[in-house]
């Protein structure tokens, strides 16, 4: 594993944090530095809120999913008025707390069960025995139009009219 300078690292955790917000891949690119690297000094150095949540200024599409639980929560029991300040200290919209508390509120609902691995192999099977049909199918309708169009083609070369079948060409009227 390689180590960094720290004044070199101080530098590069300055680059991603406020007022900068440079992205992570652009300095990985720039310096070289693997981008998990990145990653783990930012969210060791972002400064922390009361609550142990860090404050950003980026706007909530930054923060993660633990921090977003944390504000829901913290929020929760908040009226509209707290609510409106809590908002404006956090820099979050009263709508995105709304949506973040359903989410946590079904986060552990059981998702419905698929159907049964026997139900699944039935209709399997089924499609199967369906394609096989229709390729015979397809196959047989590709034999009667080359029937068809060889057809045309004897009676062509016999000069025969269209109207008229073998069995009136060979004078059985």
């Amino acid at each position: 594993m390689r180590t960094y300078p720290e004044e070199f690292k101080a530098k590069t955790i300055a680059q991603m944090l406020p007022p900068h917000n440079r992205s992570i891949p652009e300095l990985a690119r720039e310096t070289g530095i693997p981008q998990d690297t990145l990653y783990s000094w930012r969210s060791k150095h972002r400064p922390k809120a009361e609550g142990g949540v860090a404050k950003t200024t980026g706007g909530s599409d930054r923060l993660t999913s633990q921090e977003k639980f944390h504000l829901a929560v913290e929020s929760a029991p908040l009226n509209e008025q707290e609510l409106g300040e809590f908002c404006r200290r956090r820099g979050v919209f009263p709508e995105q707390l709304a949506a973040w508390r359903e989410a946590c509120g079904g986060a552990n609902e059981v998702p419905p069960q698929r159907e049964d691995s026997a139900g699944i192999r039935e209709l399997a099977r089924r499609n199967a025995e369906l394609e096989g049909e229709l390729r015979r199918k397809g196959k047989a309708l590709a034999e009667a139009a080359a029937l068809l169009i060889l057809q045309k083609k004897v009676r062509a070369l016999w000069a025969e009219p269209e109207g008229e079948s073998s069995l009136l060409r060979n004078g059985k009227r």
